[in-house]
């Protein structure tokens, strides 16, 4: 049988900048491909180019690098109906693997070990439109949902969102203030004067090395 095959746009070692893994040593498989175009977008490289690799290839990289921590992202990962197969192979090989999605595409065929990091598109993005609610319902406190803002109207929107989807308590939820749009501190300033019970994260790899890819 021929081993299933993923572009990938890059595997890297570096320090995980986002989530409540923050900080932490993390290998990153980056797949390539996106269905969506959000206006803030940072790795837009990842939409196109990239090295077609078979699964024991990229299972062979990872475990160069010296931790079992994995994040599998993109672009959008679940664009590539291999996707599913690697999580499992990595969480198979004994890896604590977190997946980066978009929201856009379905996520219950996930492997349950694998941390969802599930974002929900604010109106600011661009690509509201695209948020698959249904989603939703597969959040466990073993995922996460993170939620980029780019202004005081995100902020509302997104702070409706929680509360009519009765999000709160369901899983950690990741604000995060769109890099040169939205100031972190405004957006602290916001989630303390409304009490939310949210995380603030702004992107550690940037503040160590700016844009730099690969980091």
């Amino acid at each position: 049988m021929t081993a299933p095959t993923l572009k990938i746009s890059e595997i890297f070692y570096s320090l995980q900048g986002e989530t409540s893994r923050t900080g932490l040593p993390t290998v990153f498989v980056r797949l390539t491909g996106c269905p969506l175009r959000c206006v803030w977008c940072d790795t837009a490289y990842s939409f196109s180019g990239g090295t077609l690799m078979s699964l024991p290839a990229i299972l062979a990289e990872v475990a160069r690098h010296p931790t079992k921590r994995v994040c599998v992202s993109g672009g959008e990962p679940l664009a590539q109906k291999n996707c599913l197969p690697l999580l499992t192979a990595l969480c198979d090989a004994g890896c604590d693997v977190s997946l980066e999605t978009s929201g856009a595409l379905d996520v219950s065929g996930v492997d349950p070990r694998v941390s969802k990091i599930v974002d929900l598109k604010a109106p600011g993005s661009g690509e509201v439109e695209r948020n698959l609610w249904s989603n939703l319902q597969y959040l466990t406190p073993h995922d996460e949902l993170k939620l980029v803002l780019a202004d005081r109207a995100d902020y509302d929107w997104a702070v409706a969102q929680l509360r009519q989807h009765g999000l709160i308590g369901r899983c950690p939820i990741l604000m995060a203030p769109v890099q040169g749009s939205l100031e972190p501190g405004t957006l602290a300033d916001w989630i303390l004067a409304d009490g939310l019970p949210v995380r603030l994260q702004v992107q550690l790899h940037k503040l160590l090395w700016g844009n730099m890819r690969g980091k």
